[in-house]
């Protein structure tokens, strides 16, 4: 099995219980509390929190400073309507979360997300070369994605 595998400097279980209140068909799985002697972490907190997370595994782990989280791994949330990526967008970016481009954002746990209309991967594989190069662009030039300007973008309007 494959999962992936984040490291908290703190705040791993609180975070654990945002995610799965946000994404339908979510769970914490497993809760493992720390023994005494794990730097950086008290003894008793939440160590190691098991979630699915719409079925994908995760493990977070909550250890100290040691490791940072950065862009360069980021949860990928596929919707269907524009109205399914202003609520995810608003709800991962509350209360301390940024707004990045391109459909990224950083949530208030310092974990990168892409929230991305499925109708995006649609028109990067349509055929007129030249309405996915205007797509690309207008996509390069937001922050929030926004499906009406994507398309009226690819067909040329």
């Amino acid at each position: 099995m494959v999962r992936t595998h984040l490291w908290f400097a703190k705040d791993g279980h609180e975070a654990a219980q945002f995610y799965v209140s946000v994404v339908p068909n979510s769970r914490i799985t497993n809760v493992v509390n720390a023994s005494a002697g794990i730097p950086d972490v008290p003894e008793g907190t939440p160590f190691i929190v098991e979630i699915e997370l719409d079925g994908h595994p995760v493990t977070i782990l909550t250890a100290g400073p040691t490791f940072t989280l950065d862009e360069a791994f980021s949860f990928y949330l596929s919707v269907e309507t524009q109205e399914e990526v202003d609520h995810y967008w608003e709800t991962l970016i509350a209360d301390g979360g940024e707004p990045s481009q391109c459909g990224w954002l950083k949530d208030r746990y310092g974990v990168s997300w892409q929230v991305v209309p499925r109708v995006l991967d649609e028109i990067m594989s349509r055929p007129d070369a030249a309405g996915v190069a205007r797509a690309t662009q207008a996509m390069l030039q937001m922050r929030k994605l926004e499906i009406a300007p994507l398309e009226a973008a690819y067909a040329g309007t």
